[in-house]
């Protein structure tokens, strides 16, 4: 049972602020003021002189304010140690992770007709696999991504039991498959969370269970999804290997698939951190034939490339071998699409960027406000980190208030994901 702050949300509604007024107020999702007031999570040090404010309190009786109240009925003794912060958010995390050695172990083991018998890996032969598109839907569609991570973590126990009932080579090879998928997924929400080493962790159990499901392209999407840590790490060169890598699985994999050209896209992302302009040109080029495919070149779910990023891609790669020219068109352009949250905020914040570039202050405030808010409604670090990006180039424009304020609120932002 969730403890309860009712002291605290007696004290927000006494000072004439409704959740999502206090939210707004201090620039975070209102499902983080509901998170905080029900005792699932704990408001961040930089964020408390603020509360205090708006609150009326001073830091002590804020610390007071967030002293969780448990049920009279379900009162620990006095010397039982109390959570910290991050402590259930942590152990969902080992949760998962212990999931992934099991099941790791499991992927490497040939299947047996000793195994036991079972409906398990029956019910996911028959409908893991639709199962599995609807869970990459709902991540694609939800503002704040970590919604999906109880749904995957129970399809991941499920996919463990079933493994292990696994009885013929046709059925390991499927069950595997669908373990490369879901462990893609729970990478991406580790990467979301902004827990690469997690999200490594899962994208090479899911590059080891799509090689022995034998499905290239599910394989050379895990080592691509990798290389983009790397690569979002600042590290391009540690990415170079995996993404040649990638390329070459790639093109053993199915024609008909947008999979290679998806590598393409990430290695210009890899030479343009490496300032390599003519080479990063050529692999947008290439990821560009992609419109050449019909409409079933993607799956939607692990394999989601259809071309449509490619205005902000090619924009991010200009900005980043400092072509501001050629950067605002492909962002402008890329803007004007039908953009989800996340991808949204992360044009916005290129745009803001490319402000920076070009000193032009009112372009900063306006483009960097918007993806504030966005990243206040989906509590992604994702976001969180792209604005980061921004703040640390926002030095040379400081001296105006409507900067500083700006560094200010991106400070502030919640990374609770």
């Amino acid at each position: 049972m969730a403890l309860r702050r009712r002291r605290f949300a007696d004290r927000r509604a006494a000072q004439g602020y409704s959740q999502e007024e206090f939210a707004e107020a201090l620039t975070v999702a209102v499902s983080t003021v509901i998170r905080w007031e029900g005792g699932r999570a704990t408001p961040q040090p930089h964020q408390r002189p603020k509360i205090a404010s708006l609150l009326g309190v001073t830091l002590c009786e804020l610390e007071g304010l967030l002293v969780e109240e448990q049920p009279a009925e379900t009162a620990v003794p006095l010397d039982t140690p109390p959570l910290y912060h991050g402590d259930d958010d942590d152990m969902k995390r080992r949760d998962v992770l212990g999931l992934l050695a099991i099941t790791g172990a499991l992927v490497t083991l040939p299947a047996s007709d000793e195994a036991p018998r079972g409906h398990t890996a029956a019910a996911l032969l028959e409908t893991g696999e639709e199962l599995h598109r609807n869970l990459w839907q709902l991540f694609t569609l939800s503002d704040s991504k970590q919604t999906v991570l109880p749904a995957v973590r129970k399809q991941l126990g499920v996919l463990t039991k079933g493994l292990a009932e696994a009885r013929t080579e046709a059925d390991r090879a499927r069950l595997c498959t669908m373990t490369a998928d879901l462990y893609q997924l729970a990478g991406e929400l580790f990467f979301d969370a902004n827990r690469y080493t997690d999200a490594a962790q899962c994208y090479t159990l899911a590059a080891n269970a799509a090689h022995a499901g034998g499905d290239d392209d599910l394989w050379a999407c895990a080592m691509t999804r990798h290389a983009y840590i790397e690569l979002y790490a600042r590290r391009a060169p540690a990415a170079q290997p995996l993404l040649a890598a990638a390329s070459q699985i790639a093109r053993r994999g199915d024609n008909a698939l947008s999979t290679r050209h998806w590598v393409a896209a990430v290695q210009a992302e890899a030479y343009a951190a490496m300032g390599e302009i003519d080479a990063c040109t050529r692999a947008l080029d290439e990821a560009e034939k992609v419109q050449w495919l019909d409409g079933h070149s993607h799956n939607g779910g692990w394999l989601r490339f259809d071309g449509s990023r490619l205005l902000e891609e090619r924009g991010a790669c200009y900005l980043q071998l400092g072509r501001p020219d050629l950067a605002d068109d492909a962002l402008t352009s890329a803007l004007a699409q039908p953009l989800s949250l996340r991808r949204r905020a992360a044009v916005l914040s290129d745009l803001a960027v490319l402000g920076v570039h070009l000193r032009d202050i009112d372009k900063v405030v306006h483009h960097a406000e918007t993806a504030i808010t966005l990243a206040g409604r989906s509590n992604s670090g994702f976001i969180g980190k792209k604005l980061d990006g921004l703040r640390g180039r926002l030095a040379p424009l400081m001296s105006d208030d409507r900067v500083s304020d700006l560094d200010y609120r991106i400070a502030a932002l919640s990374r609770t994901a």
